[in-house]
């Protein structure tokens, strides 16, 4: 059971308000302490599952003054342990297990747009990942060096911007929306440009089968990319570590990009078509993966006006990305068919 602590700082005058409509949520425990003559704190714990219905209430449906505020932690160990407490209880617990079992128990919407939001800039940190896993990765392939290769694709920072982008397309958030694609974009650019001066100096390295095996493109690729943003996504909304699931998404991402640049730099337009066929179809195959885990487990906008905007977005990108990965995978199935 993973369990979540809400702190809510509410205004003395509005305590009874508040505590006629907390009553309706499902917590397990609530304090309150009265901080002085104006402020009183509830702690609330909660299981994670039923955090944002909380958050939700009070962001848009409570009436309470504006010196309302709220603070959002994880617990990691609460003890006395929480154990059913009669038999009908247990019941209870059995039926919302066996109705929550189809369900994935994710972060709060909001922790979520905490996260992506940060993710969406183009940081410095960011920036020097991204300068130095493509400098690893283009001297990976030159060496063929597969263990030079994974270790660029460990430190590409490349997750972030394009779930923040997933995220905002589902959301309709459409600063967030234009920040994460300027981010995403460069994070391909970038890696794009020192690969085009490492062709432009070494040449393309025709003897590295690192090299050579990102020269090719088939339908499989498509279905792996799908797999690595289905898994960016789920260990996003789950809030575990993305490190690895990163990996994966480096892997349809980083390596594709910087042949393509070398390829580029050394001059060899007739080699080009594949690795950019394998750039595009990986990068629409992610975002198209990870708006649909979003959707799947029920990320999605409260207020009226965003839901209409949000509905309008999600369709339109799913419409967008889905045509644009029918069309690359039927010329995919052409190139190789004449390969």
């Amino acid at each position: 059971m993973e369990l979540q602590m809400i702190e809510i700082y509410v205004p003395n005058k509005d305590v009874d308000a508040f505590k006629e409509k907390a009553e309706a949520f499902k917590v397990i425990n609530v304090w309150r302490t009265r901080t002085n003559d104006q402020i009183s704190l509830f702690k609330i714990l909660v299981e994670k599952q039923y955090t944002e219905d909380i958050l939700d209430f009070l962001e848009t449906k409570h009436t309470f003054s504006e010196e309302l505020h709220a603070f959002l932690y994880d617990i990691s160990t609460y003890l006395p342990r929480i154990e059913k407490e009669t038999e009908d209880q247990a019941k209870e617990d059995e039926e919302e297990e066996r109705d929550d079992s189809v369900e994935i128990t994710r972060a709060s919407r909001h922790e979520l747009y905490n996260v992506v939001e940060s993710a969406s800039h183009f940081s410095v940190n960011y920036r020097w990942m991204l300068v130095l896993s493509s400098l690893v990765a283009a001297a990976g392939l030159i060496n063929d060096s597969a263990a030079v290769v994974i270790g660029a694709m460990v430190i590409a920072p490349l997750i972030g911007p394009f779930t923040a982008l997933s995220f905002a397309a589902l959301l309709g958030d459409l600063n967030l929306m234009r920040r994460s694609l300027l981010t995403s974009t460069l994070g391909i650019v970038i890696p794009l440009v020192i690969a085009i001066g490492f062709g432009v100096i070494f040449g393309a390295p025709h003897s590295s089968t690192e090299f050579l095996s990102r020269t090719e493109v088939s339908i499989m690729d498509i279905i792996i990319a799908l797999a690595a943003g289905s898994a960016g996504a789920l260990s996003f909304v789950k809030r575990v570590s993305e490190a690895l699931v990163g990996v994966m998404v480096s892997v349809a991402l980083l390596p594709p990009t910087v042949v393509l640049g070398m390829i580029i730099g050394a001059g060899e337009w007739g080699m080009v078509i594949t690795p950019l066929l394998l750039v595009l179809v990986n990068i629409h195959a992610i975002l198209l993966s990870a708006i649909l885990v979003f959707w799947l487990t029920g990320i999605k906008p409260i207020n009226w006006k965003e839901v209409q905007v949000a509905s309008v977005s999600r369709v339109a990108a799913l419409v967008f990305v889905s045509v644009v990965i029918i069309i690359l995978a039927v010329v995919i199935f052409l190139v190789s068919q004449s390969a």
